[in-house]
Parts: C-alpha cells; sequence; structure tokens
C-alpha cells in the first residue's frame, strides 16, 4: 500500500527552526518527484518546495527561498526532509507531502506548523 506520512511539526517561536519529515513506502521511492505542500482554513493549498527523484534538482516557492531546503535520502531512507530556517508567522499551516505516481496525486496526511510568539 502506498503511503506518505509526514512528521516534525510543531509550535516555534518566529525566527526558530523545523525539520519536517517525509517517509515514503509501497512504491519504488527514487523514481519520483516528491513535493511539500502547506494550506491554512480558507486558503488554497500552496506549493511550497519539491525535489526531483534524484535530489539533483530542487525548486522553492518565493515566499521560502534562503530560508527552508529540501533534501531527499535515497540509500538509507526513503525520506524528503525540509529543513525551515528564520520561520515567520505566515508559515504557519499544515504542511503536506506530495507524489505525483502514474499520473494520480498521493498525499500524506499533514503535520501543523505554528508559528507564533
Amino acid at each position: 500500500q502506498l503511503q506518505l506520512v509526514e512528521s516534525g511539526g510543531g509550535l516555534v517561536q518566529p525566527g526558530g527552526s523545523l525539520r519536517l519529515s517525509c517517509e515514503g513506502s509501497g512504491f519504488t521511492w527514487d523514481y519520483y518527484a516528491i513535493g511539500w505542500f502547506r494550506q491554512v482554513p480558507g486558503k488554497e493549498r500552496e506549493g511550497v518546495s519539491c525535489i526531483s527523484a534524484s535530489g539533483g534538482s530542487t525548486n522553492y516557492a518565493d515566499s521560502v527561498k534562503g530560508r527552508f531546503t529540501i533534501s531527499r535520502d535515497n540509500a538509507k531512507k526513503n525520506t524528503v526532509y525540509l529543513q525551515m530556517n528564520s520561520l515567520k508567522p505566515e508559515d504557519t499551516g499544515v504542511y503536506y507531502c506530495n507524489a505525483v505516481i502514474l499520473v494520480r496525486n498521493y498525499w500524506g496526511q499533514g503535520t501543523q506548523v505554528t508559528v507564533s510568539s
């Protein structure tokens, strides 16, 4: 069964850091790009970052460039990480990881990130 499981969210003060993890199972992990999205109530889910299957190519939303870093471990763990530094209140939301496999979207259950003093 294909699964994506996010972890690492929490409450952090502005300027703080968190590292999110997305662990995949049930598919050939290193064949597929992985993306991170976030959503706040009343707004559409927005793309934050994505990484190619090999990890050699990454992209970021303008709002997180220079603060977030995406990476993946294909060798030991089927995991993609999102290192989030210099967090701002507007980074608050539920963060989801995503994979598109055979034209179908797969999502994890999400992990809550709250940036507040």
